[in-house]
This record gives C-alpha cells, sequence and structure tokens, in this order.
C-alpha cells in the first residue's frame, strides 16, 4: 500500500534556512528537500556542520528528502562539464552523510538523436556520475520537464542500470506540453521522488502555468496509482515557485495529499 510520505523544498517557504526547517516541522513534514546551491554547500560543509544540521532535524523528527542541485547548464554541454560533474558527485557524498540518498537536478535538454554530440556527452557524463554512486551511497536524479516520458526513457535505458533516477515533477510536464499520466506509465519504475505539484494550460499564454495542488489538469489519482503499483516508497515533495503566501500554501497541499490518501 502506498505511504504519505511529507516533504517541503525549503525554497518554497522564503524563509531562513533554520527558521524554514522549523516551519516545516510544525506543518507536519516528514522530511525537507534543502537547496544544496544556496542553503548548503558539499565544498564548504564541515563534519560539525554536517553533526549540527542533522541534530537539527532530528530534534525536529525530520529527515533529508533530497538534496536540490541545481545547475545552469545540463550533462550534454560541454561548458565547464568537468567542474560540474565533480559538483555533482561532491553532492552525492553530502546527501548520503545527511541520511539522504536523492539529489535532484535538471540533465538539460535531451537531443532526439543518439548519435548527436550533446547526447554522447551527456551519456557518458551520467553513466560517469552513476558508477560514482555505487561508492557514494546516493544517486542522482532528473526533475521531469523539458522532455517526454519517451525521451527521457530511452536516455535511462541507455545508462548503466541504475545510473539515473526520475524527480517526476508533473506540473513541469505540463507546463512543457507533456502527459503526466503518459510519462508516469513510463518512468514509474525509476521515480525516486514525485514533486507535489499542479499545472494548467493556459492557451492564451500558450504555455502551462502552475496552480495550487488539487486545482490543475494532473490526474493525481492515476499518477498515485501507478506509483502504489511500483511500489513507490518515496517522498510526496510540496513545492510551489509563486504562491503569495507560502506557508498557507504548503499547509493546504498537505491537506489534499492527506484527502488523496484518506
Amino acid at each position: 500500500m502506498l505511504k504519505l510520505k511529507k516533504s517541503i523544498f525549503l525554497d518554497t517557504l522564503r524563509q531562513p534556512f533554520k527558521t524554514a526547517i522549523v516551519t516545516a516541522a510544525k506543518l507536519g513534514a516528514d522530511a525537507v528537500e534543502i537547496n544544496g546551491r544556496t542553503e548548503i554547500k558539499a565544498e564548504e560543509l564541515s563534519r560539525t556542520g554536517v553533526r549540527h544540521i542533522r541534530k537539527l532535524l532530528l530534534d525536529l523528527q525530520l529527515s533529508v528528502s533530497a538534496i536540490h542541485f541545481q545547475t545552469n547548464y545540463g550533462y550534454g554541454d560541454l561548458h565547464l562539464l568537468d567542474q560540474r560533474i565533480e559538483g555533482t558527485k561532491a553532492t552525492l557524498g553530502m546527501a548520503y552523510e545527511l541520511g539522504c540518498n536523492v539529489v535532484v537536478n535538471r540533465v538539460g535538454k535531451i537531443a532526439a538523436d543518439a548519435a548527436d554530440p550533446s547526447r554522447i556527452t551527456m551519456v557518458q557524463a551520467l553513466s560517469d556520475i552513476g558508477n560514482h554512486s555505487q561508492k557514494a551511497g546516493a544517486w542522482l536524479a532528473t526533475r521531469t520537464g523539458a522532455d517526454n516520458g519517451e525521451t527521457l526513457k530511452e536516455l535511462i535505458d541507455a545508462l548503466p542500470t541504475q545510473a539515473l533516477g526520475v524527480d517526476f515533477d508533473p506540473a513541469e510536464l505540463v507546463i512543457n506540453g507533456h502527459s503526466p499520466t503518459e510519462a508516469m506509465k513510463l518512468l514509474s519504475q525509476n521515480v525516486m521522488s514525485c514533486r507535489a505539484r499542479d499545472a494548467v494550460t493556459d492557451f492564451s499564454l500558450g504555455r502551462g502555468v502552475e496552480v495550487p495542488l488539487g486545482k490543475g489538469a494532473v490526474d493525481w489519482p492515476a499518477l498515485l496509482g501507478a506509483l502504489e503499483q511500483k511500489s513507490y516508497g518515496g517522498y510526496f515533495t510540496v513545492h510551489q515557485e509563486n504562491a503569495p503566501d507560502p506557508v498557507a500554501a504548503c499547509e493546504e497541499s498537505f491537506g489534499y495529499l492527506q484527502e488523496m490518501f484518506g
């Protein structure tokens, strides 16, 4: 049976790091997703810092659901690629030390042609990171969105087994004109984390826009059914980028998730 494990992406709260953690606990979160670029950084976090964060979380009965490590370029772009790969590996190590096994990033736009140089570069870079994950004890999960489920599945299948997981973001799929339901059918066995976000297509703008959870086009019962069939055991992470009242938005999102799970 699918279990509701509630997480909050701390950036959503728009509060200082420690304040946001306390707020997440008060809202009833089981875990938090931490920004690994702005809130804590692998190259700056000491052993003492790790112990301090783990104690803070333990005192509030929280875990870390994921480390968010968003880079400016994807893994198919040669610009500063070595630096990006090493930064990702370091963040995987930090995630493990914080008791977490998921690092989230976008891999970049996936070239349709398997022989495209950027696609070859991406496969090589992600294979390298995936091999490192076996030693690090944490894995990279790519946020869905820019590409449809079929394209992303083809990339995953071209990599070593378990080299790349999926951070399933149904809102980003809608925003980019893709079907979350169809993507989930292809990717459910690869999902390591799931974003509790929603969106609708705004035809006047010619693109999708984020809306409060449960108010959009995402078929959540279908997504949850697919995840249950694959025995998904990860978190559902509340994440809204432009909520006028982020604390109230997170509380409402948790309420919607609770209703969904009965």
